[in-house]
């Protein structure tokens, strides 16, 4: 459906009306999904126009947020696992996801970008520009927005256990009170998100119905949104079709 069709905006205002005073969820996770396959399908022999089509998703879609009340948003661009991809396409993709970051922590947004992932695995001059933009952003008070790159939900459980344990050991903790200390609280206020709430909504594109490793101990009770749509494609509609779904389920936190 273009988005410019008359019948477009009126199903959007028919989605937006559908939501007034429904449970809205304060922290959405996004697995951004598809952008070589929707390369591919319409005809591009070079893959990385899909990832910067993708790109310039991102920002757009944290204006719905902003506008639906969202207070915080945690976008997946890189997992600890696309590191094994092609080197030349990991260069134009660092390239676009440093560029993206810089855009999204420019003077004219009130975000508050915060990297979220092991930026020693990224090579040193985009790991420091993202570093430089996250700190640019420390003053804003508009939607948190958390950039996981170089990020896998297993190797950030492993960190904050290490983390944890090196902490109670510099605090003289051994044996069994070492072993005590393990609680989920404690792990908690070592993940990378520590002090942030769960996301109550994870969205992932392209039809794949996984985490692959996204926010594993943050999900454990998000409700979780699927899509065919490739991530380049994603519509504001698809996002009020996302909080539509949301705002109908009863959560019950395993009770």
């Amino acid at each position: 459906m273009n988005v410019r069709n008359p019948l477009y905006r009126l199903y959007e205002q028919h989605l937006r009306r559908g939501l007034e005073g429904r449970p809205r969820p304060r922290h959405v996770g996004v697995v951004c999904d598809g952008n070589r396959r929707w390369a591919r399908e319409n005809g591009f022999d070079d893959i990385s126009h899909g990832h910067r089509m993708g790109a310039r998703k991102i920002a757009e879609m944290l204006d719905w947020c902003d506008s639906a009340g969202v207070e915080m948003a945690t976008i997946y661009l890189l997992s600890t696992e696309n590191l094994n991809r092609d080197p030349a396409e990991l260069e134009v993709l660092f390239e676009i996801i440093t560029d993206v970051v810089d855009e999204l922590s420019g003077p004219e947004r009130n975000w508050r970008v915060c990297i979220v992932g092991a930026l020693e695995l990224l090579p040193d001059d985009q790991a420091k520009r993202l570093r430089a933009a996250s700190e640019r952003t420390e003053g804003c008070t508009g939607t948190q927005v958390n950039i996981a790159v170089g990020y896998g939900g297993r190797q950030e459980i492993c960190y904050a256990v290490k983390s944890l344990l090196r902490k109670e050991l510099a605090d003289g903790a051994a044996g069994e009170q070492l072993v005590d200390s393990i609680t989920p609280e404690a792990i908690g206020a070592h993940l990378y998100t520590s002090g942030q709430p769960d996301p109550d909504l994870l969205i992932r594109t392209s039809g794949e119905q996984r985490l692959s490793g996204f926010l594993l101990w943050q999900s454990a009770y998000s409700e979780i949104w699927f899509t065919e749509v490739y991530w380049p494609e994603f519509r504001r509609v698809d996002f009020l079709r996302a909080l539509r779904d949301y705002s109908a389920r009863h959560r019950r936190y395993g009770a």
